[in-house]
């Protein structure tokens, strides 16, 4: 049995999470954590999401929660990321990291945070749209430098981060396949005069409106055709589940740092 502890436990992603555990077998919840003065510090988890009485009561310190914790899942905000990471580390229990927003330079530090234990981090837990990020990379080494690459994605009114960090995933694994710096070619929107586009440019156009999940459309443009490849989230469940298949993997491996393409064995096909 994998032992979890869930940060943002009182949020979408964080209730969704411990909703599902509480349906999946071999996972079982030991622990939550919310913000310092949120309203329902101390109360049973179970309770406020509707699940009946489980035991176990939100805190507001990781530090204090189960000692028999195996692995910490994390759908938080990059402010607060860092220090459940550091923690995680300390306790070399393992984490799964779907927080976004983060800089280069904060997944670096990940990356040297992590050395001693086992961290999953990826910006997006969906299977399809993993599934997606390996296609695309094919995708753009056959069609190379012939077409126009952009980028559109949509969310909810409150994300508060954009482009998203699947968008910029999506990005770098295709400026990757081509053999492109995203820092030099990466566009995000457009306004003005803009003069003729680069063929270099790998463009992120990002919407915000209403309650959109999460959709992602990238667009192949070439000269009398253009091949596009999208993924629609239809609910926050194709994320959560993603998440504990994150969890469930993660605790068996060696110490070091992962991504959703190790989880479902996607890097060497």
């Amino acid at each position: 049995m994998v032992n979890a502890i869930v940060t943002g436990a009182a949020g979408r992603m964080g209730g969704k999470i411990i909703s599902l555990i509480s349906d999946t077998e071999g996972i079982e919840l030991v622990g939550a954590v919310e913000r310092k003065g949120h309203p329902l510090i101390g109360k049973d988890v179970g309770e406020f999401l509707g699940l009946g009485a489980t035991g176990v009561l939100l805190e507001d310190d990781l530090s204090k929660c189960a000692e028999a914790g195996d692995v910490v899942i994390d759908f938080t905000h990059r402010d607060v990321v860092m220090d459940t990471i550091r923690i995680a580390a300390e306790k070399e229990w393992a984490i799964v990291v779907g927080t976004t927003g983060l800089t280069s330079e904060e997944t670096a530090e990940i990356g040297g945070i992590v050395q001693g234990t086992r961290c999953v981090l990826a910006p997006n837990m969906s299977v399809g749209v993993n599934v997606m990020l390996k296609v695309l990379d094919t995708v753009a080494a056959i069609l190379g430098d012939q077409y126009d690459v952009e980028i559109v994605e949509a969310h909810h009114n409150l994300k508060k981060d954009a482009p998203s960090g699947t968008a910029i995933k999506m990005a770098q694994v295709i400026a990757d396949s081509l053999g492109r710096n995203l820092e030099d070619v990466g566009i995000y929107g457009r306004k003005g005069m803009i003069g003729e586009r680069p063929g270099e440019e790998i463009a992120i156009q990002a919407v915000r409106a209403g309650d959109i999940v999460g959709d992602h459309t990238v667009i192949f443009g070439g000269v009398g055709e253009r091949l596009e490849i999208i993924h629609r989230a239809h609910s926050r469940d194709n994320f959560a589940k993603g998440a504990l298949r994150a969890a469930l993997w993660i605790v068996d491996q060696e110490k070091g740092l992962y991504d959703m393409q190790d989880v479902l064995g996607l890097r060497n096909i």
